[in-house]
């Protein structure tokens, strides 16, 4: 199974590291970092990451997985990156987001008449794309599965091993990388968070 985990300058390292540390562990799952040509990337707080493969290298994977970050609004913009990611969703078992990532997919012409998720600041983008928002740390709609900001990444990659490789394999990789999240505040959307932290980031994205 060829997973290709798509690279840009500027996204944010957790959206693509998350998913590859649970899909690593699947069996005979073939992880690979693709950019338009091999090479490094800088994430957008300045950890680099090794692309190991150019687009034409992984024409038809298996699975796909977009990440978003603050790059993101360029990789939609950037032909190449949709030309690839069109066919090979084309051909693709399953074509996945985290975060804004989810952009890029609509950007591509993945998302119209689907619903799908993104980060919470996000959400509404996607009716540009002709897609409908939806409630959840990951949506599946058909064959393309998206996930809400950053951390949901792996909630979405352990669904995706469920998906294809059933449950009690996402569950054994769930307890290999003991994924129990126990935060220590129930802050993690904006249905639960404080008021006024919910607008200091609405604030903060709007003067972007």
């Amino acid at each position: 199974m060829e997973i290709a985990i798509l690279l840009f300058d500027d996204l944010t390292a957790l959206d693509a590291v998350g998913p590859y540390d649970v899909l690593k562990l699947a069996p005979d799952a073939r992880v690979r970092l693709v950019a338009d040509r091999p090479g490094p990337k800088r994430m957008n707080g300045g950890l680099v990451l090794l692309a190991d493969a150019a687009f034409d290298d992984v024409p038809r994977p298996d699975i796909v997985v977009v990440p978003g970050g603050t790059g993101a609004a360029a990789a939609a913009r950037d032909p190449e990156v949709l030309r690839w990611l069109a066919a090979a969703h084309g051909t693709s078992r399953r074509t996945t987001s985290v975060c804004t990532g989810s952009l890029i997919l609509g950007a591509a012409g993945i998302l119209r008449g689907l619903t799908a998720t993104s980060h919470w600041l996000a959400l509404d983008a996607l009716r540009a794309f002709g897609a409908q928002p939806g409630a959840g740390r990951w949506v599946r709609d058909g064959k393309v599965v998206t996930a809400a900001g950053v951390s949901a990444g792996i909630d979405m990659a352990l669904a995706l091993v469920a998906l294809e490789w059933g449950e009690g394999t996402a569950q054994a990789i769930q307890l290999g990388i003991e994924y129990d999240p126990q935060p220590p505040f129930d802050a993690g959307s904006p249905a639960k968070a404080p008021a006024a932290v919910v607008e200091r980031l609405r604030a903060r994205a709007g003067g972007r």
